[in-house]
């Protein structure tokens, strides 16, 4: 993994050569807030564009508290993550997070296996968040333990929420994949390209995952552009406002993003099954996965709220393509 790291940097070292680096003079490199809560929902409902769905990946439900300690961390785990440079600020973090794909058709009580599969994982995050102000570059660290199939709950969780809502009772969760173990570790890496002015800011990032959950890679320009606070200066000051006291600092923001992403799939056991257990055969994993993401954050003070949606490919080769959006609330203090 640590050759994968290195390579990431090296990879978004020599983009950032064809790219001028703007310094904003006078910020000061540190996060304003030491807590903050984040709750965040996907969901193929969530559309602008008022086309919801409910199929393929049609949610993720998650939440986390992330935290900057006083003092370097002593825990084991923490110690084992890269950090971003000698100085840099660390942003730790504790979640939770529940995922279910469905087929198109959620009545249907039989085996579709010329759709998405129904799948449901349930996993525990710990991460790190690094950020080096001075060289503008991050490297955040997750590590996922979790499972799926029944014990994940999926079927529960959407049986309740259509009864509350009076939609349609989803029929076909016996299909499900069999229980099994999930392990992962996601590491991503930005870095500045290009910073025009305080109102804009250009990164390029990379992403490598491993484990039984997913192995892959994917590649993106992250394209900012608004009233906002400096990008590196911390995970917490990229969603609220809290320091608008502090010189450099907003007290408010409104900022839009667009996320062009190309990833890499070698597995996927939300789409194949889990690796220690038998499961029946969908269609084949598609290995190149084009998305596009696009949406707005906006915060005043301690809280923060972000708007997104996101196009996405095929992700099991002869499928359909899959849009959805995702709402997230920060509180910071």
């Amino acid at each position: 993994m640590n050759r994968l790291v290195i390579a990431l940097l090296l990879s978004l070292g020599l983009l950032s050569r064809a790219f001028p680096v703007l310094a904003q003079p006078g910020e000061p490199p540190h996060d304003s807030v030491s807590h903050l809560i984040r709750f965040y929902e996907d969901d193929d409902f969530i559309n602008i564009w008022f086309h919801g769905t409910d199929d393929a990946y049609t949610n993720g439900t998650r939440i986390d508290y992330f935290y900057k300690p006083g003092h370097p961390s002593r825990f084991f785990l923490d110690k084992w993550m890269p950090a971003a440079g000698d100085s840099t600020i660390d942003i730790y973090g504790w979640g939770a997070m529940q995922i279910m794909y469905t087929p198109y058709n959620i009545i249907d009580p039989d085996f579709q296996p010329n759709d998405y599969p129904w799948s449901g994982a349930l996993v525990g995050t710990h991460t790190r968040y690094s950020y080096d102000p001075e060289r503008k570059l991050d490297l955040q660290t997750e590590l996922m333990l979790g499972i799926i199939g029944p014990a994940a709950l999926g079927r529960q969780t959407q049986s309740l929420v259509h009864n509350i809502i009076r939609y349609y009772h989803p029929d076909g969760w016996s299909h499900q994949f069999a229980n099994d173990l999930l392990v992962n570790v996601n590491v991503t890496a930005e870095k500045q390209l290009a910073a025009p002015g305080s109102f804009v800011n250009i990164l390029g990032g990379a992403q490598v995952y491993a484990g039984t959950m997913q192995n892959g890679a994917a590649l993106y320009p992250l394209i900012l552009f608004g009233r906002m606070n400096p990008y590196f200066h911390g995970f917490f000051d990229q969603y609220t406002s809290s320091g608008g006291k502090t010189p450099g600092q907003r007290n408010w923001q409104l900022y839009f993003f667009v996320k062009p992403e190309l990833q890499w799939f070698l597995s996927n056991a939300l789409l194949q099954g889990g690796p220690f257990i038998h499961n029946p055969a969908y269609h084949p994993l598609q290995h190149w996965v084009p998305t596009f993401t696009y949406g707005m954050n906006i915060s005043y003070g301690h809280w923060g709220f972000s708007g997104s949606q996101i196009i996405s490919a095929a992700t099991l080769r002869g499928l359909y393509c899959h849009n959805y959006g995702n709402v997230s609330f920060f509180y910071a203090w």
